[in-house]
This record gives structure tokens, sequence and C-alpha cells, in this order.
């Protein structure tokens, strides 16, 4: 009895042993578990941050792609521009250049027609001459036909005589070179005498008759 009485202290000191282990072992895995925690933590922001430098990596590209587009939609929109000019000034030539060929046709042989008024003024003057005998009025009967040949060409190719002699003057087809006084009222600005003939080409005038006009 004595022995096993000696002996309870000593178990009591190794139970107190046991206990603090115990103690130092349940606190050295708190701290671990702290540890664990304290590591956890700060690798969850950090994993936010990443997510929020992913997020902004994904929006890079796509507003690098909107840019893009809106680059793309606005040279598209500038060709469409050009396009739609272009076809207008195509449109514009081709119409000027069907006005000039509508020109050419209607008005074809103008200069020559132009050309061949001084030959006719001369046949008119040598007609106004006077002759003797036969020999000369058989002269004037050949001018006279060539004139009439000449006309009958350039009225088949659209130049016709303006009207002159009793017409109230015109200045667009007519040129007043002289005045007189006027007889009345109902006689002024009226063409008195023609002094050279005036001709025009179908609605163009070649030659504005050349008048005496009373005033």
């Amino acid at each position: 009895m004595a022995k096993n009485e000696a002996n309870k202290p000593e178990d009591s000191a190794q139970a107190d042993e046991t206990d603090a282990t115990k103690a130092d072992q349940t606190t050295a895995a708190d701290a671990q578990q702290d540890s664990k925690t304290d590591a956890t933590e700060p690798n969850a922001a950090d994993q936010g941050q990443a997510a929020t430098d992913q997020d902004a990596q994904a929006d890079d590209p796509l507003q690098e792609a909107q840019r893009k587009i809106a680059d793309l939609q606005k040279q598209v929109a500038d060709l469409n521009d050009r396009n739609l000019r272009s076809q207008a000034e195509i449109q514009n030539i081709q119409s000027r250049n069907k006005k000039d060929q509508a020109a050419l046709i209607k008005y074809d042989g103008q200069q020559l027609a132009h050309d061949v008024l001084p030959a006719l003024d001369n046949l008119e003057r040598a007609l106004q001459t006077q002759v003797d005998g036969e020999q000369g009025e058989s002269l004037k009967k050949g001018i006279e036909m060539v004139q009439k040949h000449l006309l009958d060409a350039l009225t088949n190719n659209g130049v016709t005589e303006i009207k002159a002699a009793g017409e109230k003057f015109d200045p667009n087809i007519h040129q007043a070179v002289q005045t007189v006084p006027a007889e009345d009222d109902d006689h002024k600005d009226h063409v008195v005498q023609v002094l050279q003939k005036g001709y025009q080409l179908k609605d163009r005038v070649l030659r504005p008759a050349m008048v005496v006009v009373s005033q």
C-alpha cells in the first residue's frame, strides 16, 4: 500500500505533463490553422485581383475590335460618298457629251455655210449691176441660176435668210449700223433698209442682218 501511494504523485505528475503536452499540441494546431487561414486569405485577394486583371484584358481586345469596326464603317461611308460623287460626275459628263454631240449634229456644216455667205453676197451684188445686150442678159441669167442653186443648197441644210425689211428691230438678229427719223410713232424701231442680208442656221445666228433703223 505504501508503495502504491508513493507512486501516485509520480502518476499525477505524468498526467500533468500529458495534459500540458496536449495543450501545447492544441495551441500549435490552432496556430497552424490560423497560419493556413492567413495564407488562404491573401490568396483569395490575389485571385480577385487576377480576375479583375483578366476582365480588363478581356475588355481591351473588345474595345480594340470596336474601334476597328468604327474605323472600317467610316472608311466604307467615305468610299460610298466618293462612289456617289463619281457616279454623279460621270452622269454630268455623259449628259454634256450628249448635248455636245446633239449640237454638232444639229449645227453640222455651220462653218461651211458661214464661209459661203460672202460668195452669196458677191452674186447678189453682181445681179444688181445693169447690163446691156443679149450677152449681158445671158450672163446675168447664169448668175441668177448659180445664186438660186446656192440658196437651195443652204436652205436644204437648215440655213435661212433672216427677215429684216419692215420688221421690228431685234438686236438678237439685227445689227443697226444707221438710224433715220421715223415717219410716225408706229414705224419707230423698225427696219427701213437692209444693207446686208443676215442668215441663221436653224435657231443659231450665222450673221446678223445689217440694217437701217427708224427712231
